[in-house]
């Protein structure tokens, strides 16, 4: 191993040709040129005396030490963009970079017009959105601010509880024009059914108490929500749906009410190293009210 501290632009090269699979693919997003990059990679393996790819016939593969470094030169590609973030903020008003991560729902059909009237307020604002439900993007510095359907519990963050969002079983009404209204759960077994693929820990707690709701019974499976949202909107069948959302549709029409009713906690969460920035500030409150005003149907 060298002397030499590696250059991060070297680390940012490295996790770009292991996402890509080619140097000159890596080239292409960053902006440099395939030499440029293969002088990077170059340069770290000889900074760190390790082989980080082997030239395979479809690109370059990664070693076994690549694989083991990738968490790392990770973790630094994330302190790197918060770094500039909380650069960006500095200077008179409110101002800078703000990222936000939310479920794929919310972040496409409930935060566009909060985040709209946010920017008009403050204008030299920058917002980024990522879709994304893991626990963890605010403890490792991925995001500023987070909209989640669970209470987080990681320590270092905080919270607030928005409230509940319930979700009922929906159906466009050329649907149930074709095919008719169910009267119970049992007259699903009639209908077409848009649900999940793979089970994840909301799902499970759901099937407790709605046994009769299960994967064999769909006719359109996907993991995706705004999947299963557009297929709702197209009249392929029945489906789960954030009430709040479906009543911005008149065409969207509840069934079954009584008997299929599930509430998601929601949640709004920061790092509390957060707390005196005024760009993370005004978006915390700016969410806070808009998803208030969502839940109650304004």
């Amino acid at each position: 191993m060298s002397d030499r501290e590696p250059n991060w632009e070297w680390y940012r090269s490295f996790l770009h040709v292991l996402q890509t699979g080619s140097l000159s693919a890596a080239g292409r997003t960053l902006g440099l040129t395939q030499p440029t990059v293969g002088r990077h990679i170059d340069s770290l393996e000889a900074a760190l005396g390790l082989k980080l790819f082997t030239r395979s016939f479809d690109g370059y593969a990664p070693t076994d030490a690549a694989h083991e470094l990738t968490p790392y030169a990770v973790g630094l590609a994330t302190t790197a963009a918060a770094l500039r973030r909380v650069a960006s903020s500095h200077g008179s008003g409110v101002r800078g970079t703000v990222r936000l991560t939310a479920s794929e729902v919310i972040g496409v059909e409930v935060l566009p017009p909060i985040l709209a009237a946010l920017h008009d307020t403050y204008p030299e604002l920058t917002v980024e959105l990522v879709l994304s439900s893991r626990a963890d993007d605010l403890v490792r510095r991925e995001a500023d601010i987070a909209v989640r359907m669970f209470r987080p519990v990681q320590e270092a963050l905080v919270a607030r509880r928005i409230g509940g969002i319930e979700v009922g079983l929906h159906a466009h009404e050329r649907y149930l024009a074709r095919h008719g209204v169910p009267k119970s759960m049992s007259d699903l077994s009639r209908h077409a059914v848009i649900g999940f693929d793979q089970e994840t820990e909301f799902i499970r707690s759901a099937q407790e108490k709605l046994k009769t709701f299960t994967r064999e019974r769909f006719a359109f499976r996907a993991d995706s929500d705004l999947a299963q949202l557009g297929a709702i909107r197209a009249g392929f069948g029945i489906g789960a749906c954030q009430s709040p959302l479906a009543a911005r549709d008149k065409r969207l029409v509840r069934v079954l009410q009584g008997e299929f009713s599930l509430t998601m906690d929601t949640w709004i969460a920061m790092h509390e190293d957060l707390r005196g920035s005024a760009r993370c500030a005004v978006t915390f409150a700016a969410l806070v009210s808009g998803l208030n005003a969502y839940l109650s149907g304004a």
